[in-house]
């Protein structure tokens, strides 16, 4: 597909080796990771005078590694967020509760590197000064979480978790909780409630985790990528990282691309790579030979971009915000010509609804009546008044409740709206009252 002479800011992409999901042979396995160099960086930051706490900040935040869970927040930056050392307890939680529809790269890595992720979390906990860490994973990666427990045995056997890891004062502790299957559980307060055996309410910000986090001590939680990424930044430096991709979000990026295309799948890529080389070469194009219509670039709660819109956009944040949509967690949901927008934005919308937790009444109320107006739309019941009456419902949400659930279903429902609108007109009844009409009473 041509792109107009734009350019990728992937750099050489089709050479790219992967780090993150490297081609090894049972990596999952502890003397396998360590055969090629696993947790010689974590033994290197402790016991080498190179590294202290405050110098593994410094050099995450030298790499510009932004979070990979969603929201794209500087890692470095978060971390240097908590407050000095006292005689508080300290936590980091691991964002495993992979729920976003479209996505599905942080399985991948629990099942087939889940040694990088151990090792950037004993990174981080050492940088923040921290002696638990909870590593909470959905409890429908059963599969995943019973390796991973089997691994992590492993790990306290060999004195590399626990009490003076390596020989060293150092010592930490993870622990695999499994989630309940909840998608507001991927939220950071959330998650943070469901770990404290609670029900999985969303807290009100601020205080943020930092000064008020898990049973009200100082916490941090980063996605599972994203602390997977951490032990290649200190081994090959903060600069290497940086230079990878797109250069203000830079660094190896696992796509995870789904829908009407030829070979869907999770691609370890730079970050910054073009939108159409990742349908067309990466995925193999569009299945059938049919046309695209329609990307949804991050997860179903990023706006889709039409096919006219995606021509020279790049998969980082500045571009696609550029464009009209976010990078969200890069999991690309690829719609050909013959996608029925009505029908899928019904069933987005029926995710949101179920998933609502119930706290906010702007969310609760207004989840339901986005997917019974869109039902309503979809079987041919629906007035062309509906269409104005979902953007206004959206008004009402974005922005309105104690966390972003109620944005990401009012964000799917206007954008597609926008951008598809005459696809919706088509299948709605022309509404009962005329428009040009002043229907107010006269005296």
């Amino acid at each position: 597909m041509a792109t107009n002479g734009a350019q990728s800011k992937a750099g050489d992409w089709r050479n790219h080796k992967r780090v993150l999901l490297p081609p090894i042979r049972d990596l999952h396995r502890l003397e396998v990771y360590e055969a090629h160099g696993g947790y010689q960086t974590l033994r290197e930051v402790l016991t080498s005078d190179r590294w202290d706490p405050k110098s593994v900040i410094e050099e995450v935040k030298k790499s510009k590694l932004r979070g990979r869970g969603g929201a794209g927040f500087p890692t470095g930056l978060k971390w240097s967020f908590m407050p000095p050392v006292d005689d508080r307890p300290r936590f980091l939680c691991c964002n495993g509760d992979e729920s976003e529809p479209g996505t599905f790269k942080d399985r991948q890595l629990m099942e087939f590197n889940p040694h990088q992720i151990f090792e950037g979390i004993l990174i981080a906990c050492y940088a923040m000064s921290v002696r638990t860490c909870y590593l909470y994973v959905r409890g429908e990666f059963a599969r995943w979480i019973e390796h991973m427990e089997r691994e992590l045995e492993k790990l306290y056997a060999k004195g590399y978790v626990g009490k003076n890891i390596m020989g060293t004062d150092f010592s930490a502790d993870i622990v695999i909780h499994k989630g309940a299957g909840a998608y507001i559980c991927g939220e950071e307060s959330s998650l943070m409630e469901s770990v404290e055996g609670k029900r999985a309410y969303p807290r009100i910000k601020p205080p943020f985790p930092a000064q008020r986090g898990l049973w009200g001590y100082p916490t941090t939680i980063n996605n599972v990528e994203t602390l997977a990424n951490v032990p290649l930044i200190l081994r090959n430096g903060g600069e290497w990282f940086a230079s990878i991709g797109a250069p203000n979000h830079p660094g190896p990026v696992l796509y995870g691309i789904s829908g009407h295309v030829n070979r869907p799948g999770v691609y370890e890529y730079p970050t910054g790579m073009l939108i159409t080389d990742l349908i067309y070469e990466v995925a193999g194009g569009i299945r059938g030979g049919k046309k695209l219509k329609a990307v949804i670039p991050g997860g179903s709660s990023t706006p889709p971009l039409r096919a006219d819109m995606i021509d020279g956009v790049t998969m980082d944040a500045e571009s696609l915000r550029e464009a009209g949509s976010m990078m969200g967690t890069a999991g690309l949901l690829v719609l050909d010509e013959d996608t029925d927008m009505v029908s899928w934005l019904r069933r987005v919308a029926h995710f949101y609804a179920h998933e609502s937790c119930g706290q906010c009444t702007p969310c609760r109320e207004g989840t339901g009546w986005l997917e019974n107006i869109l039902t309503r739309i979809e079987e041919g019941e629906g007035r062309l008044r509906d269409l104005d009456l979902l953007l206004d419902l959206c008004d009402q949400m974005e922005g309105r409740t104690v966390c972003a659930l109620a944005d990401a279903a009012a964000w799917p429902v206007r954008y597609t709206i926008l951008r598809f609108r005459e696809e919706f007109e088509a299948r709605c009844k022309p509404s009962l009252v005329p428009t040009g009409i002043d229907l107010t009473p006269t005296g």
